[in-house]
């Protein structure tokens, strides 16, 4: 699941996969607590990883769905006059058993978008089957491979690094980031689940001006606030939901966390508010705007 704050305009825009029942693309208004559905037609075209805005247009947007990147024209708010515009390419085309999942604009509007491997049964994904790629007007990239379960992406243009989860590692990667290439390099690790005693898994990740990240704790009911350069969780919020999926700033001063939680039942059920998403108001902090996705 990934979750989108779009600027300038008013709503908020995110990609869902619902196991077994759902599989749409919500847009969800602040100012009057609305949200609407866009079933993806059906499962017959891929499950729904991401969605970014497209850069100079107002109802256009990339979406990952199964291993393609599409653009689709939507307004939002009609569910019946929606369209693909264009294919702008498959991934792990040599990989039958892997779709896209999370996905977000570098700062420079470059796509990066990352696969996982199925389930079978579900619950049980496929390691080591993923893929992480990126892509700008070279085309399609493939930045790293032996991924698992590709999830949260964050950058920092100060430190020139990005982040990166490959969730079932439970650990926070960090590479040196060229701002004018998109390329990565020398990957670290910087901050260890199991070595700090944090239950669950990093999923979605976004962070603040302060150079902090903000990682959702799938199967961990929280979010956590990591000093990336010292490796220590300065904050912990508690969710009342167990699989805590994403989390990006947004409001009019991107002063509020947005929260994305699943429901899905495992190994046991999930019972409301799961799947519910939430807002975390009075953090004194505040994140970047989203960038638009720009076509090559």
């Amino acid at each position: 699941m990934a979750v989108e704050w779009s600027l300038p305009s008013t709503p908020m825009t995110w990609a869902a996969n619902i196991l077994e029942k759902h599989n749409f693309i919500i847009s969800f208004d602040l100012a009057i607590a609305y949200h609407k559905y866009f079933y993806y037609v059906s499962y017959k075209y891929g499950r729904v990883g991401f969605i970014v805005p497209v850069d100079g247009t107002n109802d256009q947007f990339v979406v990952g769905v199964e291993r393609k990147f599409l653009i689709i024209q939507w307004d939002g708010e009609n569910n019946s006059k929606v369209k693909i515009v264009k294919e702008l390419g498959e991934v792990d085309q040599d990989v039958p058993t892997t779709r896209i999942n999370d996905g977000k604009a570098d700062p420079k509007g470059r796509l990066y978008a990352g696969t996982m491997g199925h389930e079978e049964p579900p619950g049980n994904f496929l390691m080591e089957k993923g893929s992480l790629y990126r892509l700008d007007r070279r085309g399609i990239v493939k930045m790293c491979s032996s991924i698992s379960i590709s999830n949260g992406l964050a950058w920092d243009l100060r430190e020139k690094a990005m982040y990166y989860n490959d969730s079932p590692e439970c650990k926070i990667r960090r590479y040196d980031y060229d701002v004018d290439t998109g390329d990565i390099s020398n990957l670290k690790y910087i901050f260890d689940f199991k070595k700090n005693d944090i239950e669950g898994f990093p999923d979605g990740m976004t962070i603040d001006t302060d150079g902090n990240l903000w990682v959702a704790v799938f199967d961990g009911s929280c979010v956590l606030k990591i000093d990336p350069k010292a490796g220590s969780v300065l904050q912990k919020i508690p969710i009342p939901a167990k699989q805590v999926t994403s989390v990006t700033f947004g409001g009019p001063n991107l002063d509020v966390l947005f929260v994305t939680t699943a429901s899905m039942n495992i190994k046991e059920e999930q019972k409301p508010p799961c799947g519910a998403t939430f807002m975390v108001l009075g953090l004194g902090v505040k994140g970047h705007p989203n960038v638009n996705f720009k076509l090559p």
